[in-house]
């Protein structure tokens, strides 16, 4: 009963809309015809002539048509706007009917070992990628050789093609080859030994964590959105949660794991909805994991906290990070420095900080100066991208 009252509120908001539109739309055409009938009787009037009854006919006429105007004209505009309105189904249809469809989700000739991936190791081979034909390549024929649970910094200006390469490993964006043509050069990427270009997108996914850095929750409860498949049980989400930093706030809900989440999370903070992204990747407990600035919506203290936890559950598995902050990388194994959808540095952080030159040698001075800057009390606005901007390679 709630659900369907809800539902009708929903369905009349639109329709309140429409009506009020139509009544607007209405009144000034009334008032364009009523113009347009007493502009008829004024000139019927003014061209009047004493005993010339053809000129009062003519004048009764054209009144009369005026009154017709009204009702013709809001004909008119409503046959109009009804016809744009319906004309949207079809070009919907004709777009998407162009749109190019994702690859299937399960390949049967090609099916990964059961529990892939096993260690975790990534091959980059050759990796180009360009969002749609005609526009230039996002990664220009990266190559890197990552270790079973090696941890991965990912630095580079805005553009460099970070987010680009998590996008490309799950296959978001379909990888191309080095002529710009759909289908990727064989091999270009691999995760234990298997091409994930020949996988299917629902064994690939399946297997690989990610946490974007728009934190992403659907319309259900706490419980669903940790534990979609509804394969753990609940003092394994509770445990998820507590590492994750979040049951206590889960504590204080009256419906606990059974709230109901808004979608998009708009009941919860954009960092209460990180967390919970976090918890669910560490229920599945994947050996990679993908960070896209994950903790860019938290502060410091619970960045710290769960960088924490990161390194503590999945000090097992391969993750790739996206830095946000620099010191959250800075006790990776290597950092890769992309620029321009080029690798220019791939070392760990202690090699890369004595290389004289260094790209990322000078992002760290300069996040340094920005650091003291601000403990300072200098409230100059330089953004992350700002530091970025002023290294030179």
């Amino acid at each position: 009963m709630v659900e369907n009252i809800t539902r009708l509120d929903t369905s009349q908001l639109a329709y309140y809309l429409g009506i009020a539109g139509n009544r607007w739309l209405a009144t000034r055409l009334e008032f364009v015809g009523t113009c347009i009938v007493g502009l008829a009787a004024g000139f019927a009037v003014a061209a009047r002539s004493p005993g010339d009854l053809s000129l009062a006919s003519l004048g009764g006429l054209s009144i009369t048509y005026a009154l017709s105007v009204t009702q013709t004209l809001n004909w008119l505009v409503r046959m109009t706007a009804e016809r744009e309105t319906n004309i949207v189904s079809v070009e919907r249809i004709s777009e998407f009917s162009r749109v190019r469809p994702e690859a299937a989700a399960i390949v049967e000739s090609f099916r990964p070992p059961p529990g892939w991936p096993s260690s975790g190791a990534i091959s980059l081979n050759n990796l180009y990628l360009r969002y749609r034909p005609g526009l230039p390549f996002v990664l220009k024929g990266i190559r890197a050789e990552i270790k079973a649970g090696e941890k991965i910094g990912i630095v580079g200006r805005t553009g460099s093609g970070k987010s680009s390469l998590l996008y490309a490993l799950l296959r978001l964006v379909e990888p191309c080859n080095s002529e710009g043509t759909p289908g990727p050069t064989p091999n270009a990427v691999k995760i234990d030994g298997v091409d994930v270009a020949r996988l299917g997108l629902k064994d690939l996914r399946a297997s690989v964590s990610i946490i974007p850095q728009e934190p992403w929750l659907a319309n259900g409860t706490i419980r669903f959105n940790v534990d979609p498949l509804g394969r753990s049980s609940g003092t394994a989400i509770w445990n998820a949660l507590k590492k994750a930093h979040i049951e206590a706030h889960i504590l204080t809900l009256e419906k606990r794991l059974d709230h109901m989440i808004e979608a998009g999370g708009r009941n919860f903070s954009v960092g209460q909805s990180q967390l919970i992204c976090l918890a669910r990747a560490l229920l599945r407990q994947s050996h990679v994991l993908l960070l896209d600035e994950a903790t860019a919506a938290v502060d410091p203290i619970t960045d710290d906290l769960i960088q924490r936890t990161i390194r503590e559950e999945f000090r097992h598995s391969t993750v790739l990070t996206i830095a946000h902050r620099l010191h959250t990388i800075m006790d990776s194994d290597r950092v890769l420095v992309l620029e321009e959808g080029n690798v220019v540095e791939f070392d760990s952080p202690k090699a890369l900080l004595e290389k004289p030159g260094s790209f990322f040698g000078a992002l760290h001075k300069a996040a340094q100066s920005k650091q003291m800057k601000e403990d300072m009390g200098d409230d100059s606005d330089d953004s992350h991208d700002d530091v970025l901007a002023t290294v030179h390679v």
